[in-house]
């Protein structure tokens, strides 16, 4: 969750070389760092969520899940974010702090980022050969939107999931379905929950929440 505000320019050896001791993470954008602000509960028990299911339906299989404190790289655009979770099926060595092959990025949905989200790691995230997948889940309903890269190679137009399960297509040893219930458990306050919503009644809201982020 950064804070878009901090100009200072560093090159990304002084970037990674400084991470390894800051005790604030820092995402980095083409030579400027932009601090992470913390995350709330419900934030980060859907992020839990989403990687202890990964992780449990990832065994056996030659792929990792991680989770917020790596970092991805998009050498495209000179860029380095944290991913909330993320899948890689590269190898990577014991001490390495990024990957810059996912084939999956998830990013759960806030009000601060979601600008960010659906356009600036949009934007960067398509551009990173390996990925397949990106998916943006919400907090105030139970919805994840999905963003899958053909077999051409071309980006589909997003897709709403809002019923009671999703599927992750791109990861080797097939398809991985996701309990929308598994992915908010826990996540909701006491006498409170996140609304399950039929596609046609979220699209209006998800239209002016993209719109507001233009």
């Amino acid at each position: 969750m950064p804070a878009r505000h901090n100009q200072l320019f560093v090159t990304v050896d002084d970037y990674l070389r400084r991470e390894e001791r800051s005790t604030i993470r820092h995402e980095y954008v083409d030579g400027r760092l932009f601090a992470m602000a913390g995350s709330s509960i419900k934030h980060n028990i859907i992020s839990g969520n989403l990687f202890s299911i990964l992780h449990a339906k990832l065994k056996g299989r030659p792929c990792k899940v991680f989770i917020e404190a790596v970092k991805v790289r998009v050498e495209a655009t000179n860029s380095f974010y944290y991913p909330d979770v993320m899948v890689s099926c590269a190898t990577h060595a014991e001490s390495a702090v990024f990957t810059d092959q996912p084939v999956v990025i998830v990013e759960v949905l806030s009000p601060s980022t979601s600008a960010i989200d659906r356009r600036e790691k949009l934007i960067a995230y398509k551009q990173i050969p390996s990925l397949k997948e990106y998916l943006i889940v919400h907090q105030k309903k139970r919805c994840v939107e999905i963003y899958r890269r053909d077999a051409d190679g071309n980006w589909n137009v997003c897709e709403l999931s809002t019923g009671s399960s999703f599927e992750i297509c791109s990861i080797a040893g097939g398809l991985i379905e996701v309990a929308m219930q598994d992915v908010y458990d826990g996540a909701d306050g006491e006498g409170h929950s996140t609304p399950v919503v039929k596609e046609g009644e979220m699209i209006d809201d998800w239209l002016d929440e993209a719109n507001s982020a233009e």
